[in-house]
């Protein structure tokens, strides 16, 4: 008899010992540092997204567009002449802060860009033209892969073209702009885009009667 209770006070304690073991394990477990650092990075916004693809653009992020296409011009506003152009554009853009108009359609961002562009005009004459821009653009967040925007510019340009409706090389250049990019990769997008282009020297030299245009242009942009 004293054999059974001793076994019996033995199996109790090795019990006992198991049951606190385990309770002290669960009690460790959530408090595990790592688990909890891989979890929180999990919901952390990566790439250049602020959530999933086409719903807005963290703020700081760049692009950078390469586009070629052309320009018709139209004799109106003072200007007497029709002037084509062939066209290249390379631009810069910063996305200033975050995604504006949460909850509304017209949710987006709002974009610094600096553009340089030149091309050859074709008709009535040929002659060279380069330019250099300011714009202000609004990227709209639709959550797809297709973004449109709409930008204004503003900057100068040199050009050889003269009378009756250009006086010399420098002008000034003004632009009006909308478009869209379709992502073809999570980074990388086509671009289109259309706008009115006038050029014109406000009045520093005669003639001054002015260009006006009509562009369209076709390209790649990167965002990082």
């Amino acid at each position: 008899m004293k054999t059974i209770a001793f076994t019996l006070i033995v199996i109790g304690n090795a019990l006992a010992t198991s049951s606190e073991g385990a309770e002290v394990g669960l009690a460790l477990a959530p408090t595990d540092p790592t688990s909890t650092q891989t979890a929180t990075l999990a919901t952390q916004p990566t790439g250049i997204w602020q959530g999933k693809l086409g719903e807005g653009f963290r703020p700081g992020v760049q692009t950078l567009s390469l586009e070629a296409g052309g320009a018709g011009g139209f004799a109106a506003f003072g200007g007497r002449q029709a002037h084509d152009f062939a066209l290249t554009s390379l631009s810069y853009g910063y996305m200033v802060g975050k995604v504006a108009g949460e909850g509304h359609w017209y949710r987006g961002n709002w974009e610094i860009r600096g553009e340089l562009f030149g091309g050859l005009q074709v008709s009535p004459s040929r002659d060279w033209l380069v330019g250099l821009t300011p714009h202000l653009r609004y990227n709209f967040a639709t959550g797809t892969r297709w973004i449109p925007f709409a930008d204004l510019g503003a900057g100068v340009s040199a050009t050889d073209i003269g009378p009756p409706d250009a006086s010399g090389t420098f002008e000034f250049n003004l632009q009006a702009n909308t478009g869209v990019h379709w992502f073809v990769r999570d980074n990388l997008a086509l671009t289109f885009e259309v706008g009115y282009l006038h050029l014109s020297c406000a009045g520093i030299n005669n003639p001054n009667l002015g260009i006006n245009t009509v562009k369209g242009l076709l390209g790649v942009t990167w965002f990082f």
